[in-house]
């Protein structure tokens, strides 16, 4: 299929490269043109000059970007330029309400536009195992699914426009209890004086464990917090979840507090450390 990508961070770059990968026509583009072009280097594919450039005549379109204004710009440059019957692929983590907006625009230009998150870090991207949950039309997330498949290892449809970026709040919620479990628990057997490898030994097995704690375990008794989903980025999707929540009325309070220990983080010089990291702030003098 002919497809574009725009977006090339660290999710982004080796999710067009399966795509390319996987034989499909691919054209790139990214804000730094140079990591553009070096993308269509190794996988010997084109490197757009514009949004517009790269979308002209694609099936489908993907897009890893930063946030609603991003997502925002990135569409108004692409839907004078798409092609009638394209779908659109949004992989940044938004708001539901950006992506009903996007999912209504390009059907007024006879598009499809998919809200679809993704979960799984750099290390799922990378190895093409990434879980997606998607919004939109039943139609076009058929025809998208063979294409987003290369990078993925679980794609569900979750219902109409928005529904995918909700599901990927949940998501979160879930990863800030857990992380927070694990920095507290951590701290506990180092102020119990246990050692902490022999601890994961003995609960990682159990009811205890989880992808967060065989995953993060480790380095966080070893204060190593320089890989993985960046705080930052963690920040702006609670914010996310936080105004969802207070438009239905839900009640997310460990989730708020989370939050609030994330900027902690950030005080202390961490807004790119991983989120993970949680534990510097139980651990500091």
């Amino acid at each position: 299929m002919k497809t574009a990508f725009i977006g090339l961070g660290v999710m982004g770059y080796p999710m067009a490269g399966h795509l390319a990968k996987a034989g499909h026509e691919v054209a790139v583009y990214n804000r730094t043109a140079a990591k553009a072009q070096r993308w269509a280097d190794e996988h010997r594919c084109r490197a757009a000059s514009s949004i517009a450039d790269a979308v002209a005549g694609a099936e489908l379109v993907a897009l890893c970007v930063g946030a609603d204004d991003d997502v925002r710009q990135v569409m108004q440059a692409a839907l004078p330029a798409l092609a009638a019957g394209a779908i659109v692929v949004d992989h940044t983590t938004a708001s539901a309400k950006v992506a009903r907006e996007m999912a209504e625009a390009a059907a007024a230009r006879g598009c499809a536009f998919l809200d679809a998150p993704v979960s799984g870090g750099q290390a799922g991207a990378e190895n093409g195992q990434l879980a997606i949950m998607i919004g939109g039309e039943a139609a076009a997330v058929e025809k998208a699914r063979p294409v987003i498949g290369v990078y993925a290892k679980a794609i569900q449809h979750m219902g109409g426009p928005g529904t995918g970026q909700l599901t990927k709040m949940v998501n979160q919620i879930c990863i800030a209890g857990v992380v927070q479990g694990l920095a507290e628990a951590q701290h506990f057997a180092k102020r119990a004086g246990l050692d902490t490898a022999l601890v994961y030994e003995a609960i990682s097995k159990g009811a205890a464990q989880s992808w967060q704690m065989d995953n993060r375990w480790k380095t966080m008794a070893e204060g190593k917090f320089d890989f993985g989903f960046a705080v930052d980025w963690m920040r702006k999707d609670l914010g996310l979840v936080l105004e969802a929540a207070r438009a239905n009325g839900a009640r997310v309070e460990v989730t708020a507090l989370v939050d609030q220990f994330y900027a902690e983080v950030q005080s202390l010089g961490g807004r790119r450390w991983d989120t993970s990291s949680l534990a510097a702030r139980l651990e500091r003098p």
